[in-house]
């Protein structure tokens, strides 16, 4: 039985703000992020599964990121809670999201790991995260380093 890692790629827009920051990155600025998401799993073999020959259908990792990173993230704002603001005044909003973090692109990633390794199946392990804010920056997360 041989075991695979197998990759899919997402992208989505999203600003952001980073409190207390010396740089220009205290401003709301947005970036188009590129995330990849890579599982490892058993290639299914002998079986009637429908899913014969694949690690996972490519679909189950879609619906997860889509629905839990993607569907959420895709068009917000994401600004850490510490920052005082009255929800009501941005009702204008349908995609304020507040985080107990700071929103750089590392905590995203940290964050997103978490979310996606409670919704994979069982049979399937997260083993890393590329999170790319713009085109010569990014952050990787992988699972070796973290347990």
């Amino acid at each position: 039985m041989a075991t695979l890692r197998i990759t899919k790629e997402f992208k989505f827009e999203m600003a952001h703000a980073l409190l207390g920051h010396n740089g220009p990155c205290k401003n709301i600025h947005g970036h188009s992020y590129q995330l990849k998401v890579t599982v490892k799993g058993n290639v299914k073999h002998g079986t009637d599964d429908p899913d014969e020959g694949m690690v996972v259908d490519f679909t189950i990792i879609k619906n997860i990121v889509d629905r839990l990173i993607v569907q959420e993230y895709d068009h917000s704002l994401v600004l850490w809670d510490k920052m005082k603001l009255d929800p009501a005044q941005f009702d204008f909003m349908n995609k304020l999201i507040l985080v107990p973090f700071q929103p750089t692109c590392e905590n995203l990633l940290v964050y997103y790991a978490e979310l996606i390794r409670k919704e994979l199946p069982a049979n399937l392990d997260l083993t890393y995260l590329f999170l790319r804010e713009t085109p010569n920056s990014y952050a990787e997360w992988y699972a070796s380093d973290n347990g």
